[in-house]
């Protein structure tokens, strides 16, 4: 039986994940698994799983334990996402583990593996995500590559 650990600073639990019926499994800075069941909703037309789901989930287990290992001052994004599609998957569900290859200041870089429910590896792969700094979290507007902010 599955436990909702609880969502970092400034998460909002009415996403996608709600609509796909994602379950958070475990989630910490050191290791979050993520479950999606797996049925015609995230099919591509040749009935199988769609691999923008398998990366969708990925990016959102790296994010998760990223934003717990950066901080409650401190919000991640994703900007890179490398993924490898190994095997079909057609119902049942397509769990992620993600775990912390790198937590910098600045930079962090996640593995992901995902698999079916027996185990067989569907999809791996790896999430760089910069930390930046949260709004309102007591930091002055610096100017940018463009300038000073506007006022």
């Amino acid at each position: 039986m599955s436990t909702t650990p609880p969502l970092p600073p400034g998460f909002d639990p009415h996403n996608i994940h709600e609509l796909l019926g994602v379950e958070t499994l475990e989630a910490g800075p050191e290791r979050v698994v993520l479950r999606l069941p797996v049925d015609w909703r995230v099919h591509q037309p040749y009935g199988i799983l769609h691999g923008g789901v398998s990366a969708l989930l990925a990016e959102s287990a790296a994010s998760f334990g990223a934003a717990l290992a950066a901080g409650p001052d401190r919000r991640v994004v994703g900007i890179e996402l490398n993924a490898s599609h190994l095997r079909a998957l057609r119902d049942g569900h397509l769990t992620a583990e993600a775990t912390p290859i790198r937590v910098g200041r600045t930079v962090q870089v996640w593995r992901i593996t995902l698999r079916d429910d027996e185990g067989r590896p569907i999809c791996d792969a790896k999430c760089t995500l910069a930390v930046i700094d949260a709004p309102g979290a007591g930091t002055e507007a610096r100017p940018g590559p463009l300038g000073p902010p506007p006022e």
